[in-house]
């Protein structure tokens, strides 16, 4: 039975776009309205799926609904500037999948948007409703490793067989350490802070066919003179993970978004010989749920966005100096985008 929430929530995509139907279904002050797909075999079964009195292939028919207040747009990342834009400016809230935009033109497009509407924007950067990354900034903060000194991530997630409906991720436009790495560049950012250099190198090994780097490493800056490392390879033979670390002056935390435990070393626990402890965590890799109530509530109470426009758009930008770096052979600075 549809939800009689006091919010009309609305998806564009609906590969990606599913999990938000899940999140808006359960959400008791949503209510989904309309969903859109290029696709109209998909578009019909996830109708039914889900009782949904609107479904159309042009995303703009959406936009003119009243009932509907707030849209996921779900679609591949070319497609995030334009709609997200479109309907902002059309009077809705926007929770925009990750990354942000596939462009930097594109994230300044949102942020123009959002300030000129009012509106909320939020990018589904899901790693921050982790369980595991979440007490791992718990940790940092409290002081459980003292001062932070090197932290790192890594996506490490095989595309052979995830080419994306219409092979739309084998785009010579779409860098992997932009539509992946982000993963991992925003978790540093939310834990470390912004930072303002990066240097990379890339090399193309395992997807040949592909026309773009497969694999980036890249180092940063980040403030207070902490260094940061970000791997990205879409062609590795492993399972995915997102294994993270985080050294301290008194400690070190191990953890990543698909293990049951996180791993922390630290003098307060050990004063003696060094040694990790293990802390359950639940695996929630893909919390779109956490997230959507998340921007429910920051609407409902008209409460600021954590991962809002500009938090987006900063990503996005560190993930780009990245490959422009791998690209150019040496340091690219950082744009801080406000």
């Amino acid at each position: 039975m549809a939800n009689e929430g006091s919010l009309g929530a609305a998806v564009i995509g609906l590969h990606m776009g599913r999990s938000h139907l899940e999140g808006y279904r359960q959400n008791p002050h949503t209510r989904i309205v309309g969903i859109c797909d290029t696709d109209e075999r998909r578009l019909r079964e996830v109708q039914q799926a889900f009782e949904v009195p609107i479904a159309v292939t042009d995303y703009r028919e959406l936009l003119e609904v009243d009932e509907i207040n707030l849209i996921s747009v779900a679609t591949p990342d070319y497609f995030h500037a334009e709609q997200s834009v479109a309907a902002l400016r059309a009077g809705k809230d926007v929770l925009c999948e990750k990354p942000m935009t596939w462009d930097l033109e594109g994230a300044k497009e949102i942020v123009v948007a959002v300030k000129e509407t009012g509106r909320k924007f939020m990018v589904g950067q899901v790693c921050r409703y982790a369980p595991g990354f979440i007490l791992a900034k718990k940790m940092v903060e409290r002081g459980d490793i003292g001062e932070l000194f090197f932290v790192e991530s890594e996506y490490a997630h095989s595309y052979r067989e995830a080419r994306g409906v219409g092979d739309w991720r084998v785009d010579p436009r779409r860098e992997p350490f932009v539509g992946g790495g982000c993963h991992a560049m925003d978790l540093l950012r939310w834990i470390a802070g912004d930072p303002i250099e990066a240097f990379a190198y890339a090399n193309h090994k395992c997807l040949t066919d592909w026309p773009v780097n497969d694999c980036t490493v890249a180092l940063f800056k980040f403030p207070n003179e902490v260094i940061g490392k970000v791997m990205v390879s879409i062609g590795c033979v492993r399972p995915y993970t997102m294994r993270s670390v985080f050294y301290g002056t008194e400690g070190t935390i191990i953890c990543d978004n698909t293990s049951p435990q996180i791993q922390l070393c630290s003098r307060k626990n050990f004063r003696t010989v060094p040694a990790f402890a293990s802390f359950p965590v639940e695996i929630a890799s893909h919390n779109v749920a956490a997230e959507i109530a998340e921007f429910v509530d920051c609407i409902l109470k008209d409460k600021p966005v954590p991962t809002n426009e500009i938090e987006g758009a900063r990503t996005v930008a560190a993930c780009l100096a990245a490959a422009r770096s791998a690209r150019e052979g040496k340091p690219a600075r950082i744009e801080l985008i406000a």
